[in-house]
């Protein structure tokens, strides 16, 4: 079974077969690597059957194709959905996507910069890249006229990766205090002022959708096409996806807001991704899929990490949960977002933005996504050995020397 997983991962060998002997040994071996590809196995039949397919008899190539006329499908079902036509222009469909994300009913609220703090760290650290392409010699000056998170987006797709970095190390004068719950935001830059600017960034990630968990925004960058199939499912399952983002580490922050090193959190969170200090099996363990354990519907334990972090802070929302309710076909993707074909010769992704994103990119088989699949398997397989006491009392030890220490927290020594 761990061959299966190791095959949907393209994981290495034999560290990751080494890794499951460690899991199934902590957990007292609850089989859960057996059970996880049995499940998968089950939901992979049971969905190539809806495709129309024979489960024993398709290639990987046949049931790709098929999933991408699907989303074609799917994509059309969408658009309608939020009261946009299919042939309508990029810039209408990104609009009409803002505006049907906005009328969502989903937690939004997040613990983020304010914009007052962050006119003054950009005014301290001036983007000349973005001042000479918005054609501004004075930083007081932008920053008066400009939405001060429309420049945070245009120095990620403008500025230099050195300059982005040095900026961000600014950050460690930063203090809880400088910080409010305020709601996301959706930002669509404009066509005609930002294509140029975005163009390089679009075409090297693939994408025209990026967000800044600093600030609280999604931004939906454009593109200089008038028509982009598959548009409306690809960006709207990302936005909502980094939405969930950026609530996840708005929580990591907060849990962190009464340690002396808050700001170094913030840094080496923005520049690296650390992971928590917690380990399971010698590998470390990412905030999401704690907070996603701690936070589910059947295991909730927000207790554990408030006053500062409360349970509305911990919920977490998949895409295709959130989409099904807007256009009822797209149920078709709901809990697929750990599956994948592992029985063809190559593995094929059932994740809705894995299909999507190689749709909306007009990828071929043998470059089709299969990133968000290997994310939410990884994620999916370890919060199942967290559910497993013994391995939740692992975990909870770790994060006690390491969240919960009271010599960690200010004003406790």
């Amino acid at each position: 079974m761990a061959h299966a997983l190791s095959q949907l991962l393209d994981a290495h060998e034999p560290l990751f077969t080494m890794e499951m002997q460690d899991l199934e040994r902590i957990s007292g071996h609850a089989s859960i690597d057996v059970k996880l590809i049995a499940e998968i196995s089950q939901k992979f039949r049971m969905k190539i059957k809806e495709l129309g397919l024979d489960p024993d008899d398709s290639t990987a190539n046949e049931l790709y194709h098929a999933l991408q006329g699907l989303m074609k499908l799917h994509n059309e079902y969408l658009t309608k959905a939020i009261g946009c036509k299919l042939d309508s222009d990029l810039d209408s469909q990104c609009k009409a996507i803002k505006k049907a994300i906005d009328k969502l009913n989903i937690p939004k609220t997040c613990w983020v910069m304010k914009q007052s703090v962050a006119k003054k760290i950009l005014k301290a650290y001036p983007p000349k890249k973005v001042m000479k392409y918005l054609g501004y010699k004075s930083i007081d000056s932008m920053i008066k006229r400009e939405p001060i998170i429309e420049l945070y987006a245009a120095c990620r797709v403008i500025e230099t990766t050195s300059w982005q970095n040095n900026f961000i190390k600014t950050y460690k004068k930063l203090t809880p205090s400088d910080f409010e719950l305020r709601e996301i935001k959706i930002i669509v830059l404009t066509k005609e002022r930002w294509s140029a600017a975005a163009a390089p960034y679009v075409k090297s990630s693939r994408s025209n959708i990026t967000h800044l968990k600093e600030l609280g925004a999604v931004i939906i960058l454009p593109i200089n096409v008038e028509y982009l199939k598959g548009a409306v499912i690809s960006i709207m399952s990302l936005a909502i996806y980094y939405i969930g983002e950026i609530r996840s580490y708005s929580a990591f922050f907060k849990l962190h807001q009464v340690r002396p090193d808050f700001s170094t959190v913030i840094v080496d969170t923005i520049l690296k991704d650390p992971p928590t200090k917690a380990k399971l099996a010698g590998k470390d363990m990412h905030w999401r899929i704690i907070q996603r354990h701690f936070g589910s519907t059947e295991h909730i334990q927000a207790e554990l990490f408030e006053p500062h972090v409360q349970v509305e802070d911990l919920f977490w929302r998949k895409a295709e949960e959130v989409l099904y309710r807007l256009e009822p076909a797209l149920k078709f993707w709901e809990e697929l977002d750990y599956v994948g074909s592992f029985r063809t010769e190559t593995p094929v992704s059932f994740n809705m933005m894995d299909n999507a994103i190689s749709y909306c990119n007009g990828l071929s088989f043998a470059k089709r996504s299969n990133n968000h699949l290997r994310q939410s398997l990884v994620n999916e397989l370890y919060l199942r050995y967290l559910k497993q006491p013994t391995v939740e009392a692992v975990i909870l030890e770790q994060l006690n020397d390491d969240l919960f220490s009271v010599d960690n927290f200010l004003g406790d020594i």
